[in-house]
């Protein structure tokens, strides 16, 4: 079959134009697609050097063809945006097909062409992007005019497209034959005076006049009046079913003289414009911008290439003006005529030099500052000068009136007339989702005031200030609501812009300004703050700005959590020099007087070894977190299934997605930031826009097993995904994000693969598995290249027997030459190039790698471990350098910053940590361990403890001072004790031996042995003479230490892990055991006095005899604790209810109550006299990790009085024993506290955390309060 003869002369005709304008390659993909056009005739025609010679062989090609090709080739131009050149096809398309029949697509049938023409309807722009939501929406309210006359207002923006959209509106050809056959007239109208708009409306009469040959009146019509009668005898009698189209209208009396009782559409700034005519009447809003897919088709059009092939600026172009219109179009036509000038047309809006980007176009105004001045000049003069105050409002911030009526000084109800007039006029717009409504500039209004007002930009936010201060000049206001959380957000912002540093010290160097606000916002604000002032507030004092930003950092997570701590008591725990902890003293003496507990951390003069910010993105225990490349991002993800995005410096939330069904392992950020990866438990890769959160991909049908890990490469020059999985053989995929299936897969390992990393080339790909080895794989061609047999490397040490070895993770080395890979405690440092193995690292006992990560820019290299810390290692000396202690639980990952001088780690504690790498503390730091003994004497604190050099030292509590430090010993320490007369210390052994040292000479009184195995607890008795050990040799001994005599107790089948001395009448010793019984002895001659089975299920875990010494309380793991009684020593009540190990128990001093505490951190108060339960300590509010003490209650102990309780765990919480409330909880730096001392008078409490911290905690006494301010007075940097 043959083209049809006209359409094989339309082209033919057509051919010179055709062949000047297309570019065949964009078309020919349709043709192919549409199969007429061959893959062969498509290299024909490619293979022609030049794109107009491509075009005529793609022509002499259609010639031969049929009407079908004519058809494809007429919608390929249409689809690719020739509507000029398709529109010159149109007629001659072949009868019978659906292109002829309906309205061309671009630019309308003929019929619609000649209808347009003769009404004066502006033609399309030459560059023209369809915006097919809002057409659909104004065609919809014009069809709304068929049965009676009214109006449609389109309003918007200056700039935003209005004219274009209702010239498009009507270019269809159903609309024009259903609703307006009598035609469409276009009038311009602008800002008229009175003469120029009767000019408009004698042309107009003409127009439809002569449209029709009409014979009219013999004269012009002289006057408004007369013009508007002939104009309503005209659309009434002539043309009763036409469309008026009024553009760009002004002013509501221009538009009472087209009020005529017929159909018309206005597009015009102001919404308000149409409210003094008659009528009915719709509107239609043009949002300010194109979505950035549209507006970066605009910018391509402009320079005649495809959106993907645009440079990166483009797309920053488009986010700068957010896509709108005129800018877009604007910046277009000057890149049509310099294309090279991306980079500095950027900068210009970057700048806000608006004057210079000035161009002729089909908008009309040649410059964006004209069509911003245009809407301001038009507004009377006293409401220009409350338009000008808005230049203080940050982008993307929406604001209640309440807060405009704080600036105006004016009633809130004048502040909506005001705001309403701005937004009908389309110089604010307003967000109706919310109450109160919320308005806001668009981001180039902003700009524009800024380039209009920069002259005066310090006193219009001074202006805010003092407006502020004036309306709250009581204290800032607290209710929450959108007008206080603009005032706590942006307050500082506006005293910084104004230049006023004291006001603005004064506040932020306020303890109350950092409660208030961050109990209202919550911390991340409060930490910008201090970035974003920093150097301001320098000026004034920087090493108070640095103790209240490194406060805010370190518990920001504590700040989030509900109900909301108390920021005075976290105050506390600061070093005592600090600004910060001076308010919180002032502030705990005074509430003291009232009754409150606060405690100070005496002994505690600087911070070691802390992290520089600590985050807690509520994603559960966090299994993966990553920097983006520009390292301002963090990304993190883990046993939710959510991914977040949050600033690396505050800590402020960017995104939160819903990314999987299930735990989400990992996620990765693309070279250039744009995209997120993330996997996941449910066997599906998910690929996202950073920015916004949108799935862009989604691969869920190769890996059959849950998904370990991804990563890109390195480079964005070829971008790849690297996923690997539990699979059995196909575990490791290569992804191009632009195919449905993954580019290849890596096959080598037969057990499932848990890590794979690209070297920094990107050539090489190494995977980490089950198996016991580490593959290196050819990127290109998914071959492997060389295998590193890890498992061989324990095989000595596990002495031939086979066991599993799991190869964790790996890193490279920045220049590629090692690879870095971890087993169990182990990392292993290979050369690639020969794969010899360089190094060995052992980490601490009983610890397993997690995870490790090379820094890019130099030698060092971050180990997470299981047990909480984070190693940092020299590979160049092989050294370790640091220590990072503070995660209360594994840690999962670590990765530098790409400048190498942060580190963050991510645990199942919740939290992602952030490390300087030049700040923390060095390995050679001494650390204390839990088992600790502490002595009160008068003022004085005496606290034992071993070091982690395996040394023992003897410290004054209250200074941290250490009065005697031992040898080390060649066995590690277990336990320690002290006695006061005469001064001396004792420790015991994993060697079994005891050792008696005077204090603070540190002389060695006496050497111990007797005990096979170690020993777990020792005590000094009341006269010092005897010393009295347990031991995992499942006995006791009695020592007269002194001679060296000694006194075996037998009788416990297991390891005795404590014990108790009584002293009524004689002296005797009560021990248990995870044997399950209880023994009495007699201290003097050994004998056994009491053996009990307690029948309790499991192993005893603590046990304690009342102050009376009637009775005796046992807890187990088996969740009960028993009372027995100390005359018959049988069980005489049972308690339940525990729903964990009952770890610790205590009784009141008064005998009448005992405290017991589990494993999952509640409390129980039980009534002795029957057994009944009397309170539950706190019963709601679990912490983070899910438990209502942060880990076990381990130790428990009573006020004199028994008014008061004090427990430990994760935390340390002081309780009101009356009605089982929390009175004050102290947060260390680590956690699992294992016990606490405690003076006689319960002022001062002893105990050291996980990472061997010494904590002295004194409570505050009360004084009468000192004034304190709470906002805007000045600070005195002399303090």
């Amino acid at each position: 079959m043959v083209m049809e003869e006209g359409a094989l002369s339309c082209l033919l005709r057509s051919r010179p134009v055709l062949e000047q304008d297309i570019k065949a390659t964009y078309l020919m993909d349709h043709l192919v697609s549409d199969g007429v056009l061959s893959r062969d005739e498509e290299e024909r025609v490619r293979s022609k050097p030049t794109r107009r010679e491509q075009a005529a062989a793609l022509l002499e090609l259609l010639l031969l063809k049929d009407n079908e090709a004519y058809v494809s080739f007429y919608n390929a131009l249409v689809r690719e945006s020739y509507g000029d050149l398709a529109n010159l096809l149109h007629t001659s398309l072949p009868l019978g097909s659906p292109e002829a029949q309906r309205s061309f697509t671009d630019a309308g049938t003929p019929r619609v062409q000649a209808v347009l023409r003769e009404g004066g309807v502006p033609q399309r722009p030459v560059v023209f992007v369809q915006r097919p939501r809002l057409v659909q929406q104004l065609r919809q309210q014009l069809q709304g005019l068929l049965k009676e006359p009214g109006w449609v207002v389109l309003h918007g923006m200056a700039g935003s497209g209005k004219s274009v959209l209702a010239a498009e509106a009507v270019r269809d050809h159903a609309l024009l034959e259903e609703c307006f056959p009598s035609g469409v007239y276009w009038l311009s109208i602008g800002q008229l005076d009175r003469s120029d708009l009767l000019a408009r409306l004698q042309t107009l009469c003409f127009r439809l006049e002569q449209s029709q040959e009409l014979q009219g009146p013999g004269r012009t019509p002289g006057s408004l009046e007369e013009a508007k009668e002939r104009l309503r005898f005209l659309l009434l009698r002539r043309f009763p079913r036409s469309l008026l189209i009024l553009d760009d209208i002004w002013d509501s009396s221009a538009l009472k003289a087209f009020d005529v009782h017929s159909r018309v559409l206005i597009t015009t700034r102001d919404r308000s414009i149409a409210d003094t005519v008659n009528g009915v009447r719709q509107e239609v809003e043009v949002e300010s911008g194109l979505d950035e897919d549209k507006a970066l088709e605009i910018l391509a059009m402009y320079v005649n290439t495809k959106p993907q092939q645009l440079p990166e600026q483009a797309r920053s172009i488009v986010q700068l003006c957010k896509g709108f219109p005129l800018v877009v179009s604007l910046v277009g036509a000057l890149l049509r005529d310099f294309p090279d000038r991306w980079a500095y047309y950027l900068s210009l809006l970057r700048r806000k030099q608006f004057r210079r980007i000035r161009k002729s176009s089909s908008y009309d105004y040649d410059a964006l500052d004209q069509a911003m001045d245009a809407s301001f000049q038009v507004l009377p003069e006293d409401q220009r000068e409350l338009y000008r105050d808005l230049t203080v409002l940050e982008k993307d911030t929406k604001v209640p009136a309440q807060v405009l009526a704080v600036m105006w000084d004016l009633e809130p109800e004048e502040v909506e007339d005001i705001l309403q007039d701005f937004v009908n006029k389309s110089l604010l717009f307003r967000d109706c989702h919310q109450r109160p409504y919320l308005y806001y500039l668009h981001d180039l209004q902003l700009d524009f005031l800024a380039e209009q007002n920069r002259n005066q930009i310090e006193a219009l936010h001074a202006k805010v200030v003092h407006q502020y201060q004036k309306h709250y000049s009581q204290g800032p206001p607290t209710s929450g609501d959108t007008e206080s959380l603009y005032w706590f957000r942006f307050l500082t912002h506006h005293m910084a812009q104004a230049k006023l540093t004291k006001e603005l010290s004064s506040l932020m160097f306020s303890l109350d300004w950092v409660i208030t606000k961050a109990r209202v916002v919550g911390p991340s604000p409060l930490i910008n703050d201090y970035v974003d002032h920093g150097a301001v507030l320098d000026r004034e004092n920087s090493a108070v700005r640095g103790q209240f930003q490194e406060f805010l950092s370190l518990t920001g997570h504590q700040l989030e959590q509900r109900p909301f701590p108390d920021v005075v008591q976290l105050a506390l725990a600061q070093p005592q020099g600090s600004e910060v902890h001076r308010q919180a003293l002032l502030q705990a003496r005074a509430a003291a007087t009232r009754g409150s507990l606060y405690f100070d951390w005496q002994n505690h003069s600087g911070v070691d070894s802390v992290s520089r910010l600590v985050v807690q993105p509520n994603l559960g225990p966090v299994y993966s977190a990553c920097f983006s490349h520009d390292g301002s991002k963090i990304a993190a993800c883990g046993a939710s299934n959510m991914l977040r995005v949050f600033k690396s410096t505050s800590g402020e939330k960017l995104l939160e997605v819903t990314a999987h069904d299930d735990e989400v392992l990992c996620c990765a950020f693309s070279p250039d930031d744009r995209l997120l990866a993330t996997c996941s438990a449910d066997r599906k890769v998910k690929v996202w826009n950073a920015e916004r959160g949108s799935l862009l991909r989604k691969f869920e049908e190769e890996h059959e097993e849950q998904i370990n890990h991804c990563v890109f490469t390195n480079g964005p020059r070829c971008l790849l995904l690297a996923t690997c999985s539990n699979d059995g053989f196909m575990n490791t995929k290569l992804w191009n994000l632009n195919k449905p299936s993954s580019q290849n897969t890596m096959f080598g390992h037969l057990e499932p693969v848990t890590h794979c990393s690209f070297s920094p080339d990107d050539k090489h790909l190494a995977t980490c598995s089950r198996d016991g080895s580490l593959k290196l794989f050819g990127v290109s061609s998914a071959n492997e290249w060389k295998s590193f047999s890890v498992k061989d490397l324990f095989q000595e040490e596990e002495e031939g027997e086979e066991s599993e070895v799991h190869v964790k993770c790996s890193t490279w080395s920045p220049d590629g030459t090692r690879i870095i890979c971890a087993a169990r405690n182990a990392v292993f440092v290979f050369s690639v190039e020969s794969s010899e193995l360089l190094l060995e690292i052992h980490s601490s006992r009983g610890s397993t790698v997690q995870y490790l990560h090379a820094c890019p820019i130099s030698g060092l290299l971050a180990v997470a471990l299981s047990h909480y810390t984070v190693e940092l290692w020299d590979l160049d000396s092989t050294k370790k350098v640091a220590d990072l202690c503070g995660h209360l639980s594994w840690v999962h990952g670590v990765q530098f910053s790409p400048d190498g001088t942060m580190l963050l780690s991510c645990s199942d504690d919740h939290t992602v940590r952030l490390w300087e790498t030049s700040r923390v503390q060095t390995s050679s730091a001494v650390r204390l361990k839990r088992d600790t003994s502490a002595l009160f004497t008068g003022d004085r604190i005496t606290v034992v403890a071993a070091d982690n050099c395996n040394r023992l030292q003897v410290r004054e509590g209250r200074t941290g001072e250490v009065m005697f430090q031992s040898e080390e010993q060649p066995s590690r320490i277990r336990c320690t004790c002290l006695n006061s007369e005469p001064s001396m210390a004792a420790l015991g052994r994993e060697d079994g031996t005891l050792q008696v040292l005077a204090v603070p000479s540190g002389a060695s009184l006496a050497q111990l042995k007797g005990h096979t195995r170690t020993v777990l607890h020792c005590c000094f008795s009341r006269d010092g003479h005897t010393l009295v050990s347990s031991s995992e040799d499942c006995t006791l001994r009695v020592w007269r230490w002194r001679t060296g005599e000694c006194q075996v107790l037998q009788g416990h089948r297991e390891q005795v892990r404590c014990f108790t001395l009584l002293y009524s009448p004689e002296e005797q010793l009560l021990s248990w055991s995870y044997d399950g019984t209880l023994k009495l002895w007699e201290v003097c001659s050994g004998a056994l006095l009491q053996d009990v089975e307690a029948h309790h299920r499991q192993a005893i875990l603590s046990c304690q005899v009342s102050a009376d010494g009637r009775l005796a309380a046992t807890t187990s793991a088996d969740r009960t604790a028993k009372l027995w009684s100390c005359e018959s020593w049988l069980c005489v009540r049972l308690l339940q209810g525990h729903k964990d190990c009952v770890r610790s128990c205590r009784f009141s001093w008064d005998s009448q109550r005992l405290a017991t505490g589990d494993d999952n951190g509640e409390i129980r108060l039980w009534n002795v006299a029957d057994g009944s339960l009397a309170r539950i300590c706190s019963r709601e509010g679990k912490d983070p990790m899910d438990s209502l003490h942060g880990g076990w209650a381990s130790d428990l102990h009573f006020s004199p009085d028994d008014t008061l309780l004090v427990s430990v765990g994760g935390y340390i919480k002081w309780w009101d024993v009356g009605r089982g409330e929390a009175l004050q909880t102290f947060y260390p730096r680590g956690t699992n506290l294992k016990r606490i001392h405690v003076s006689p008078d319960f002022s001062t409490f002893v105990t050291v955390d996980n990472i061997g911290i010494l904590y002295v905690l004194q409570r505050v006494v009360g004084t009468l309060p000192e004034h304190h301010p709470c906002t805007l007075v000045p600070y005195n940097t002399s303090t």
